[in-house]
């Protein structure tokens, strides 16, 4: 399988799993808040801190339509021009946020959603993007990222799988081979129901491209699970405290509740482990208890080896219980006691 390489960290099968904390708008509108966001991610363990970089007049346009307004979910009631100018990240921050997790030790990327902000992350010397699952079917926008040359973790929350492959040929086509899938459930929050991370697997085996989950929900059973079926990135959304009162806030993991899936999803790469067989370090002390073959009667000289005098039992000292068959009948060259492993040289 392909991988892709962010600040010569290879993402991808026996890599460890990249894991990104969205920003989002829960900075709050507080160049503060995003400041400390970005240590408290690190702090919880987080490879990389993510934000999105667009204004409410990149995204759409100030219309009261009802084509605009948002009828159902987190954000019922909200117009989206006013959605986004309440959620955005100020352009005249990001350099400073980039800044700001280079001093902390932590990656940094982020999401745009036109040219114009492609252009402005290219000017801060952004290494790596990522595309919205919103953004999935914006042909134009995914050709005119790929053709910067850098990585490209992308999502595909309601994408058909030939809207996906669209996507994928596109980045292809321009060159780009570096990109990641990520499965997504473009609900906000999302509920395990609709993870559906056999749709990661199989993308994973007809793109062969590195994979991951783009996690809406809260707890870590999804980014576990998503790790155990093969995926190599998470990304969740992180607040300081969901009582900070913005649009994502409902829906993103606080820094403690981060740490904890992390720890998880730690355990769980471990547990996964490589394909191989035999015996482990811890388990070689155990190879003395499989079973053997023992004299379980005591044995004169010249009797014959029966089912009542030789057993298959524990532990493993003598010899291994496939010759049980080729043994018995034979006779026995030697008296032998109750409890002694039988070897080859005790029999004719």
């Amino acid at each position: 399988m392909s991988a892709i390489t962010i600040h010569n960290r290879q993402i991808g099968d026996g890599a460890p799993v990249y894991i990104i904390a969205e920003m989002s708008a829960n900075h709050a509108g507080s160049i503060a808040h995003a400041r400390e966001i970005i240590h408290a991610a690190k702090e919880a363990g987080a490879d990389c801190v993510k934000i999105q970089t667009y204004t409410p007049d990149t995204m759409t346009i100030d219309c009261h339509n009802p084509y605009f307004n948002i009828t159902a979910g987190t954000w019922k009631g909200e117009n989206l021009y006013g959605l986004y100018r309440k959620a955005y990240t100020p352009w005249e921050w990001q350099p400073q946020l980039k800044e700001e997790a280079e001093r902390a030790g932590i990656d940094f990327f982020s999401t745009p959603f036109d040219k114009t902000s492609v252009d402005f992350l290219e000017g801060m010397g952004m290494d790596f993007y990522k595309i919205a699952s919103f953004e999935l079917v914006d042909i134009p926008l995914i050709r005119y990222v790929a053709s910067k040359g850098k990585p490209i973790i992308m999502s595909t929350g309601m994408g058909s799988l030939q809207e996906i492959e669209e996507a994928v040929e596109t980045v292809h086509r321009a060159g780009n081979q570096q990109l990641a899938l990520l499965r997504c459930a473009s609900a906000y929050p999302a509920v395990s129901d609709d993870m559906n991370l056999a749709a990661m697997q199989a993308m994973k085996e007809k793109f062969d491209l590195p994979v991951g989950l783009s996690d809406h929900s809260m707890g870590s059973v999804g980014a576990v699970a998503a790790v155990a079926m093969g995926g190599s990135i998470i990304e969740k959304h992180f607040c300081l405290d969901r009582s900070i009162r913005n649009p994502d806030a409902s829906f993103s993991m606080e820094p403690e509740e981060f740490a904890v899936m992390v720890r998880d999803v730690r355990m769980a790469e471990k547990a996964v482990g490589r394909a191989v067989f035999g015996p482990t370090e811890s388990e070689r002390g155990n190879l003395g208890f499989r079973r053997s073959l023992f004299v379980v009667e005591d044995i004169k000289a010249g009797e014959a080896l029966t089912p009542e005098n030789i057993r298959v039992i524990r532990p493993a000292y003598g010899m291994a219980p496939r010759y049980y068959d080729t043994v018995l009948g034979k006779r026995a060259v030697r008296d032998l006691k109750r409890g002694t492993p039988l070897q080859m040289e005790m029999i004719e």
